[in-house]
């Protein structure tokens, strides 16, 4: 079947669509029907079914005799060492660990938070909760003690599962005081905590409260799974909202299972067995869904990797992972692919690596620029596929269906909603935008199984966030359009489309132009605030490796390429070179706070920035050209 005929099937009988999908899950109690309408635009999938994650991830491929397979692959750069867990080893490891949790009384629907870096251990800790029934939520290992007891207060969880530390290169980062301080400062206190200790630092546990992971377990019986409600939340995963609070996304069991386990041969084209690498983290949802979850239910390999793109030890270490481990999809974000071509433009280091194995490179988490992409292809040979999506989803709202069809790709378009997504572009007032005019991106409802039913204790948020703008559609947030072949373009967050003397303009577009410079490694281009026109667009640019003219020759240059491609509408006359961009830990570009900083607004220290300091720098650069004077 084609792409077209799958999406069309899709179209006309969702319900059978999702139920013929959910027959590839071990169901304690099949469901009788998909979808459920709450009313008020509320949906639940897979309602009456009774299920468990972890058997589903786990046990089943033990019972099928798959348990000899690799399960997980942990590869450590930082520590210089490689792990192998088979399903065998890891069922063991997981029951052992529910049963430690449920001898301190953890059971189905309480809450436990983990707070780990890239261990085997962190997927065997969110496994071991799916066992139980009971509900996890990751917190990125290194988070702020402040913004942990944000996490603590609203999802009060019963334990906290963390490690002594987590490592970057040439440093430890500790997280028991961190830990510590942030269950100090939470109204609400867990009963318990579980700490891996790891060898690089031995923690101080307070005795009868901090329990050692292996201790803990001695003695215990091992814990059996426990079935849930298809519409059971699995996890609670914290996404940064708008007001500061951070929003709860509830997962929901059923729709998880059934949704992720498609996409695994739909999308990412991988059979049971292979080897299927996101160079992601944990706490995000990409760590969720793709190291985690997607490829265990699916009864693929996955590699849970603690190192960096660049500097563990070079900007060959993802090539040399993938020749290792025979990785055949790798997963990674834009930002980190910057980061490699940045060190080693000409890709050189790829000669001493085998990539025969790989079969394509899935890129997602922000805009793929044009340069990005056609770099990545032209040093690897492979095919490389911009996907989007978002934590909210879960999975991918348009991507390549390369299991299905491998479609010509365009680049600049992560290419076609997958099956669930009703995606349509509008104006402001809601109506229909015709093809190729830029505007919201929303995607009628109801959305698809393994996306967000609600927020966490917060309903009325959700509604306010996501569906009250377009009645009857999701809000998704970002702008873009859909060209004559159904090819969706992402342009820009909504709020990335500048106004410019009455001209809607992309942002996105300007930054592709300005990746397009062959001495441009990453760029950003942000709108201030202009009396004369409204706003105004700024560039900042990184150059690459070894790049050593004058700026002024390079900013010059730049602007007149955006006059070029874009044309005087986009009024582009400034740009700045900058040594590196503020990120989130994830490697989004914190765009909305370089904003705030041009615009001399006060603005709240984003809890995911990857370094503070680098804000300094960006003020420096600003007033250089004229902003961010106070």
């Amino acid at each position: 079947m084609s792409y077209a005929d799958v999406y069309a099937s899709w179209k006309a009988d969702p319900e059978n669509f999702w139920m013929e999908a959910a027959k590839a899950i071990d169901w304690v109690e099949a469901p009788t029907r998909a979808l459920t309408d709450k009313g008020d635009h509320l949906y639940e999938w897979f309602k009456d079914g009774k299920v468990n994650t972890c058997w589903n991830a786990v046990d089943r491929h033990v019972a099928n005799g798959r348990g000899e397979q690799a399960a997980i692959i942990h590869d450590s750069p930082i520590t210089g060492t490689k792990t192998t867990i088979t399903y065998a080893e890891l069922q063991d490891r997981v029951a052992r660990l529910a049963g430690a949790l449920r001898a301190k009384g953890v059971e189905k629907g309480d809450r436990v938070i983990i707070y780990m870096p890239m261990v085997a251990e962190a997927l065997e800790a969110m496994l071991a909760c799916s066992r139980l029934g009971a509900i996890h939520s990751v917190v990125f290992g290194g988070f702020a003690a402040n913004e942990l007891a944000v996490r603590i207060d609203d999802c009060q969880p019963k334990a906290i599962i963390a490690a002594s530390c987590g490592l970057e290169p040439g440093r430890v980062v500790h997280y028991k005081p961190l830990l510590d301080g942030a269950i100090e400062i939470a109204k609400s206190k867990p009963e318990f905590t579980v700490i891996l200790q790891r060898e690089q630092e031995i923690a101080e546990l307070k005795d009868g409260y901090d329990f050692d992971w292996h201790a803990v377990q001695q003695g215990v019986e091992p814990a059996e799974c426990v079935p849930v409600e298809g519409d059971h939340p699995a996890y609670i995963l914290y996404t940064s909202g708008t007001t500061g609070a951070p929003k709860g996304v509830v997962r929901p069991t059923g729709g998880h299972l059934v949704a992720l386990n498609w996409t695994m041969k739909n999308i990412y084209n991988v059979d049971p067995g292979d080897v299927f690498w996101a160079a992601s983290d944990v706490g995000w949802v990409v760590g969720h869904s793709y190291i985690c979850y997607g490829p265990l239910i699916h009864g693929n390999t996955t590699i849970v990797f603690e190192g960096k793109p660049v500097g563990t030890p070079d900007a060959g270490t993802f090539w040399r992972v993938i020749t290792e481990h025979k990785v055949r999809s790798f997963f990674t974000a834009p930002t980190a692919i910057r980061a490699v071509k940045r060190d080693d433009p000409k890709g050189e280091l790829l000669a001493d690596y085998d990539l025969s194995h790989l079969k394509a490179i899935y890129l997602a988490g922000e805009r793929a620029d044009p340069d990005t992409i056609e770099w990545t292809q032209k040093v690897t040979a492979k095919p490389v596929y911009d996907h989007w999506w978002q934590t909210e989803t879960g999975w991918t709202i348009a991507g390549m269906p390369a299991g299905i069809e491998e479609m010509p790709v365009k680049i600049g378009s992560p290419s076609v909603p997958m099956p669930g997504y009703d995606v349509q572009i509008l104006d402001e007032a809601g109506h229909p935008m015709k093809p190729g005019e830029l505007g919201a991106i929303a995607v009628k409802l109801p959305l698809p199984p393994g996306t967000l039913p609600t927020l966490w204790n917060a309903e009325a948020r959700f509604k306010k966030s996501y569906l009250n703008t377009f009645p009857g559609f999701y809000e998704t947030g970002d702008a873009g359009m859909i060209d004559e072949d159904g090819y969706l373009y992402i342009m820009a967050r909504t709020d990335d489309v500048i106004n410019v003397a009455g001209h809607r303009l992309s942002t996105g577009g300007m930054e592709e132009v300005l990746a397009a410079h062959p001495d441009v490694a990453e760029c950003a281009v942000i709108g201030v605030a202009d009396a004369l026109k409204g706003q105004m667009p700024v560039g900042f640019l990184c150059l690459s490796k070894g790049v050593n003219r004058p700026h002024d020759e390079i900013t010059s240059e730049v602007v007149k390429l955006v006059r070029e491609k874009i044309g005087p509408v986009a009024a582009f006359k400034l740009a700045v070179v900058v040594d590196r961009l503020p990120k989130t830990r994830s490697g989004k570009i914190l765009r909305a706070t370089m904003v705030k900083i041009a615009d001399n607004e006060d603005f709240k220290m984003p809890a995911t920035i990857d370094d503070p300091a680098i804000l300094d720098e960006i003020r420096e650069a600003l007033q250089t050209i004229g902003y961010a004077q106070s």
